[in-house]
């Protein structure tokens, strides 16, 4: 659950730590965080406040690791602790997100976009090891991509019986067959994936992307898996679709891979039932599942 922290509380621990506040704003805030401007020594930063620090030092390792001039990723300045939970202050990316633009916007940053997607499937790997998705010391929780696609199967790591009074065990036996099915026809391979890429998440000014922001999901596994995220959620927000027509203009590879691509959007939808029907969330549980019974029936995605 998003914390709820008030001002005075947040702004007492930042001056105890950083010093004086000169400017404090609201912006846009994520899922789980509350998010604010604030301004220090004349410069800009962005503050979040969770529940855990985890997320936050993950960041840090992806910026220390894999930040680039063609893969900017803010710099984390400090993290620290205010009533029970923790804050992060990071260099602000200016510019909106690809969510924020206006539909007319679009067009003219989809190639930066597919860019810095190149870039994050190029970066480095130096002190790195596993599968999936990786701690904040760059550990991936999987021995292969393969275990990866497969652990949202796995009871010990998603508790399906527990749920079936919500979501039929019939449809959730038929969605975990036709993964098991694909799975093996994906490749095995070993790259840096932003993981919840293409919306959110990326900061442009309008001619160049100036930020890739909240590394919490990243992985590592196919670089195709970020393209399967925005083919995903393409029915759902106007930057995915956007995106998702240029790539299928312009990625020739994509032509090749659309079993790879439904794997992927399949084992995306899956998880995003259980964490639905985990929270209770009923409306976006129910446009999931939707989105997984189309991907199922291999319709045009």
């Amino acid at each position: 659950m998003k914390p709820r922290l008030s001002h005075q509380a947040i702004k007492s621990a930042l001056q105890r730590d950083l010093g004086p506040i000169s400017a404090w704003t609201s912006v846009s805030e994520g899922e789980e965080s509350q998010v604010f401007g604030i301004r220090l020594a004349n410069e800009d930063f962005i503050l979040r406040i969770n529940r855990l620090a985890e997320s936050f030092y993950k960041d840090a390792f992806c910026y220390r690791h894999f930040a680039a001039a063609s893969l900017p990723i803010p710099q984390i300045l400090s993290i620290g602790e205010v009533d029970g939970h923790a804050y992060c202050v990071s260099r602000r990316a200016m510019g909106k997100s690809l969510q924020e633009l206006m539909p007319a916007e679009l067009p003219a940053i989809v190639g930066r976009v597919d860019e810095v997607m190149h870039a994050i499937a190029d970066a480095p790997l130096d002190d790195t090891m596993g599968f999936g998705r990786f701690d904040a010391s760059g550990s991936g929780g999987h021995a292969s991509w393969h275990d990866f696609l497969a652990a949202v199967a796995n009871p010990q790591d998603h508790d399906w019986a527990g749920h079936e009074s919500t979501v039929d065990r019939h449809w959730i036996d038929r969605h975990l067959r036709l993964l098991a099915e694909l799975i093996p026809l994906c490749p095995e391979s070993r790259c840096l994936v932003h993981g919840d890429f293409g919306s959110n998440n990326v900061l442009t000014d309008g001619l160049a992307i100036t930020g890739v922001i909240d590394w919490s999901e990243a992985l590592f596994g196919d670089p195709l898996y970020d393209v399967a995220n925005i083919f995903f959620w393409r029915p759902w927000l106007a930057c995915m679709e956007v995106q998702a027509r240029f790539f299928e203009k312009h990625r020739a590879d994509l032509s090749t891979n659309v079993q790879t691509l439904r794997c992927y959007q399949l084992r995306i939808g899956l998880q995003q039932v259980f964490e639905c029907v985990s929270t209770g969330d009923m409306a976006d549980l129910r446009w999931a599942m939707a989105r997984c019974e189309e991907i199922a029936a291999d319709l045009p995605v």
